[in-house]
C-alpha cells in the first residue's frame, strides 16, 4: 500500500510554505498545490480567477489535487487554503497525516496585506473566509500546530511523523508557551506507542490505583507508586519522591514520567522541577481532569495544609500522552467530578464546545476523544497567550477560588471537581448570571454531582480560607466572572457581603 504522506492545509498567509521547507529539510519530496495548478491551468492563479471565475477553478482544482493526494506515496503535500472545499479532495485527504496550520485572522490579514489575493482584499474579506472554512479545516485535522513563529514545523515535524505508527484515530496538538513546546497527543490505547520525545530513564511516578498504566508504557521505567489521593500532594510526599529516585539512581539525563490524575501530575512535575535544579517531564494524564485540564501549562505544585497549591513552579512537559482509554476504569464519582472541568472550559471557550457540555445527557468515558481534544487546545491557546498567569490565564480560574476553599476546609473530602462545581455556582451567582447558573446547576445535578454544601462545613471557615487565596492581591480577591458563555472577566473585585451571601446560597 502507499505510504501516508504529511498534508498541509490551512488558511492563506499559515506559513504552508515554510512547513514545506521544513519538510525538505528533513528530508521529504515535497509539493506545493500553488505551483501544481498554475502549470496545470497555463497562468497565475489570480489570473484564472479573473479570466475563468472561481467555479471554473475550483473545479479543476478538485481534479489536480484528488488525483494528486490519491496516488501520493509518502512526503509532504501543501495545499491551497481553498482546496478543501472539495469533496473529492476531502475524502482522498481520509488516509493521509493532515496537519492544520492555525492562523488567527488578524494575523493572517497581517501577512497577506498588498500581495494579490482574488478573494481576500480586505481584513473583513479575511474574516469571513476563515469563519466559512476553519469547521472544515478542524473536521480534517489529524494534528493542529499553531504557527507560532516560522520554525514551529521544523520542531514539531518528528512528532507529525509518528502519527504515522500510532493507533488510528490518534491526533496531535502541538502547544506552544514562552518558555517551550511540546507536542499533545491524544487517543485511544497510547501507551504502548514506541515514539518518545527524550533519551535516559524514565522514572515513573504514579499512585497505587493506576500503576498497572506504567506497566504498559512503552519505555523502560522505574515506578515509584505513592498513596491515592489529594493528602500525598504534599511537600513530605515531594521529599519521599525525590529521596526514591535519589536512591534509583536517576541523573540529570534522566526524567520524570507522571502517570495518574491531577495529584500526580502536579507532584510529579514539581518534583521534576526541583530534582538536581531540574530534569524533564512526560505527562501522562488517566483522569478527566488531567487530560482536559490540569496535565497542560506547566503548573506544577502542592497543597500546604488546607492552601491548595501554596508551593510550586512553572515546569511545561516535554510531551503529555493523553490515552483516551485510561478513563473506561474511572469510578463513576471520579468520572463525573472530572466532568466538571469540561463545564468550566465549555463556559470560557463558549460556542460549539458549550453546546456540547450542556446537551451531553450522559458520560461515555469511551466518547469523550472530541471534547478531550477540544478542552485541551483551549486551555493551550491561553497557556501560548500567558504562560505566567499575567492576566489572560487567570480565566481558567472561574469556579476555582470558592473551589479551592471548599476543597480545603473539607479536608479535600470533596473530589477536586466536586468543589469545582460548587465553585461553579458561586461564581455564576457573584456574576449576576441567575439564568446561566440554573442551567450549570441543572447539569450538575444530571451527572449526579453535588449542588449543595455539606451543612457540617462552615461558612466562616470557607470564607477564612478564601481570604488566605494565593491570588489575592493589596486589593482583595480578584474573581472570574462570567455573565454569558465564552465572556469571562478576570480580576473582578466583589463585595465581601456578595461573597458571602454566594457561598450561603450553596446551603
Amino acid at each position: 500500500m502507499a505510504r501516508p504522506a504529511i498534508v498541509f492545509i490551512g488558511f492563506m498567509g499559515a506559513g504552508k510554505s515554510t512547513a514545506l521547507a521544513a519538510a525538505r529539510k528533513a528530508g521529504l519530496e515535497t509539493t506545493e498545490i500553488d505551483e501544481l495548478m498554475e502549470a496545470a491551468l497555463g497562468k497565475p492563479i489570480r489570473q484564472a480567477f479573473e479570466e475563468d471565475g472561481q467555479e471554473a477553478f475550483r473545479g479543476r482544482e478538485a481534479e489536480v489535487v484528488g488525483e494528486l493526494l490519491e496516488r501520493a506515496d509518502g512526503g509532504a503535500i501543501a495545499l491551497g487554503g481553498g482546496s478543501v472545499l472539495s469533496a473529492r479532495v476531502r475524502a482522498a485527504l481520509d488516509r493521509h497525516i493532515v496537519v492544520l496550520l492555525e492562523i488567527d485572522a488578524a494575523e493572517a490579514w497581517r501577512r497577506i496585506e498588498g500581495t494579490p489575493r482574488p478573494l481576500a482584499t480586505s481584513e473583513a474579506d479575511v474574516e469571513a473566509l476563515l469563519a466559512e472554512r476553519l469547521p472544515l479545516y478542524e473536521e480534517l485535522a489529524d494534528a493542529v500546530v499553531p504557527m507560532a513563529d516560522r520554525s514551529v514545523i521544523e520542531r514539531a515535524l518528528p512528532a507529525i511523523r509518528a502519527l504515522a505508527e500510532m493507533p488510528e484515530g490518534t491526533r496531535l496538538l502541538w502547544a506552544s508557551s514562552a518558555s517551550g513546546d511540546y507536542p499533545v497527543f491524544v487517543g485511544a490505547d497510547l501507551l504502548g506507542a514506541d515514539w518518545w520525545p527524550l533519551d535516559g530513564l524514565g522514572f515513573c511516578l504514579t499512585d497505587e490505583n493506576v500503576e498497572q498504566y506504567a506497566s504498559r508504557l512503552g519505555r523502560p521505567a522505574k515506578v515509584l507508586a505513592i498513596p491515592p489521593g489529594e493528602r500525598s500532594k504534599s511537600l513530605e510526599q515531594v521529599e519521599r519522591a525525590i529521596l526514591q529516585m535519589a536512591a534509583l539512581g536517576m541523573t540529570r539525563e534522566d526524567h520524570v514520567i507522571a502517570v495518574g490524575g491531577g495529584v500526580v501530575g502536579d507532584l510529579g512535575g514539581f518534583c521534576a522541577h526541583i530534582y538536581q535544579r531540574g530534569v524533564p517531564v512526560v505527562q501522562v494524564p488517566t483522569t478527566v481532569v488531567a487530560q482536559v485540564d490540569s496535565a497542560y501549562g506547566g503548573k506544577t505544585g502542592v497543597d500546604v495544609d488546607q492552601l491548595k497549591n501554596y508551593a510550586g513552579a512553572y515546569h511545561q512537559p516535554a510531551m503529555v500522552l493523553t490515552d483516551t482509554s485510561t478513563l473506561e476504569s474511572l469510578p463513576g464519582r471520579d468520572l463525573a467530578a472530572g466532568f466538571v472541568e469540561v463545564i468550566k472550559t465549555g463556559l470560557l471557550a463558549g460556542g460549539a464546545l458549550w453546546e456540547q457540555v450542556r446537551q451531553m445527557e450522559r458520560i461515555d468515558p469511551a466518547g469523550l476523544d472530541d471534547i478531550v481534544f477540544a478542552c485541551a487546545r483551549y486551555k493551550c491557546g491561553i497557556v501560548a497567550a500567558d504562560e505566567r498567569d499575567g492576566g489572560l490565564r487567570h480565566v481558567l480560574n472561574l469556579g476555582h477560588t470558592v473551589g479551592h476553599a471548599i476543597e480545603g476546609v473539607s479536608d479535600f473530602s470533596y473530589l477536586h471537581g466536586e468543589a469545582i462545581g460548587l465553585g461553579l455556582l458561586a461564581a455564576l451567582r457573584l456574576s449576576d448570571a441567575a439564568e446561566l447558573r440554573e442551567e450549570v446547576e441543572t447539569i450538575l445535578s444530571r451527572h449526579s454531582l453535588p449542588v449543595r454544601l455539606d451543612p457540617k462545613i462552615k461558612v466562616e471557615d470557607v470564607l477564612a480560607v478564601l481570604d488566605r487565596d494565593k491570588k489575592r492581591t493589596a486589593a482583595g480577591v480578584g474573581f472570574v466572572l462570567l455573565s454569558e458563555p465564552g465572556q469571562p472577566r478576570t480580576g473582578q473585585i466583589v463585595d465581601e457581603a456578595k461573597v458571602r451571601a454566594a457561598v450561603e446560597e450553596l446551603y
